[in-house]
C-alpha cells in the first residue's frame, strides 16, 4: 500500500506548491495535539470540482466557530483548489483543503499560532465499489454516539468530531460491516460515520433525520433537491432506531459515499429499491459521472 504521505505531485501549502513529500508539519502542532482543525472533502469529476463554491463556504464558516481566521479569501481557495486539480492531472479524484493551528504555542490556549492552509487531490474514481453500491453495503450501529449540539461544534467540519467515526468503523469492519450508523445522544438515528442517510417506508416518499447535531451535507442537499425534481416528498423528521425494520430502501449521501445503497444494518436486510437507483442515476449525471442513457437499470441487466 502507498502512504499517503508518499505521493507523486504537489500539495498547496501556505500558498505555494510544494513537493507533496516536503508539505510536512511539526510535531508539536496545536492541530495534532487538540484537534484545532477543520477540513473539507471535495470531488472532482471530469477535471471540475463539484459544488466547490459550497464546500469552500463551509469550510470558512468551519474555521470562522473554530475562532482560526483564515489568511486566504474565499476566491483565493476556490482558484488554488482549481489550480492544484490542474497541476495534478486529477480527472476524477478528491480534493481535501485543511486548516489548522500549527507549532508556535503548546497548550490548550494558543491564539498567536499561525494558521496554516494547505490543499491535496489525489485520483479516487469511488469511495465504494460499484458491485458493492448495487448490493447494498452492510451497517453495524455504532456504541459511540453524535454529541449535544451543548457539548461540541456538530456543524463544522471539524477533526476532533472524527475520533469516534474512526473508533466505529474499525470496530465495525473488524465484524464484517462497512460501516456504522450512528445514533445521536438522545438515541435518534443520525448517520453514517461519514454520510448521511435517507429511508423509504414503501409510501413513495424520502424520510431523512433533520440535522441538528451532525453535518447538513452538500450531497445531502442536493440528493433532496434531486428528490423534488422527481416529484418525491422528503420528509426531515426524528427517526428511532425501531422504525428500520419498517424501511423497504436505505440509502446514505456524501461526498465520498455519493449515493450508497444499504443492503444490512445490524440483522435487518434491505433490498436496493427503485427511488435509491433514481436517486443513484440522477447525482451521477448531475456531477457528470454518466450519461443519462447509461442508467443502473441497464447495468443491473448485465451484471
Amino acid at each position: 500500500m502507498e502512504g499517503f504521505d508518499d505521493q507523486p505531485g504537489h500539495i498547496w501549502y501556505n500558498g505555494a506548491l510544494v513537493p507533496w513529500k516536503e508539505a510536512t508539519t511539526h510535531v508539536l502542532t496545536h492541530a495534532l495535539h487538540y484537534a484545532s482543525c477543520v477540513f473539507e472533502g471535495e470531488r472532482a469529476y471530469n477535471g471540475r470540482i463539484f459544488k466547490l463554491v459550497e464546500h469552500t463556504e463551509r469550510l470558512f464558516n468551519g474555521a470562522d466557530v473554530m475562532g482560526m481566521d483564515v489568511p486566504y479569501t474565499p476566491a483565493e481557495m476556490n482558484a488554488a483548489c482549481d489550480k492544484l486539480v490542474e497541476v495534478q492531472g486529477i480527472t476524477d479524484g478528491y480534493v481535501r483543503p485543511v486548516i489548522w493551528r500549527g507549532s508556535e504555542m503548546m497548550g490548550v490556549s494558543a491564539q498567536d499560532t499561525r494558521i496554516n492552509v494547505a490543499i491535496a487531490a489525489w485520483d479516487w474514481p469511488s469511495y465504494f465499489s460499484p458491485e458493492a453500491r448495487m448490493k447494498g453495503i452492510r451497517l453495524k450501529t455504532s456504541e459511540w454516539r453524535r454529541p449535544s449540539p451543548e457539548t461540541a461544534p456538530v456543524h463544522a467540519k471539524a477533526a476532533g468530531l472524527y475520533m469516534i467515526c474512526t473508533l466505529s468503523k474499525h470496530a465495525a469492519e473488524a465484524e464484517g460491516f462497512d460501516d456504522c450508523l450512528m445514533l445521536d445522544w438522545r438515541g435518534h438515528v443520525s448517520e453514517a460515520t461519514g454520510a448521511n442517510i435517507f429511508l423509504s417506508f414503501g409510501d413513495g416518499k424520502l424520510h431523512t433525520p433533520t440535522p441538528d447535531c451532525f453535518l447538513n451535507g452538500i450531497t445531502r442537499q442536493t440528493v433532496i433537491e434531486l428528490a423534488k425534481r422527481r416529484d418525491i416528498e422528503v420528509i426531515e423528521r426524528t427517526i428511532m432506531p425501531d422504525e428500520l425494520k419498517d424501511a423497504t430502501e436505505i440509502f446514505l449521501t456524501g461526498t465520498a459515499a455519493e449515493v450508497t445503497p444499504v443492503g444490512v444494518i445490524d440483522d435487518l436486510s434491505f433490498t436496493v429499491g427503485e427511488i435509491s437507483k433514481w436517486m443513484m442515476d440522477d447525482y451521477d449525471e448531475i456531477v457528470g459521472k454518466q450519461s443519462p442513457e447509461n442508467s443502473n437499470e441497464d447495468q443491473s441487466a448485465t451484471e
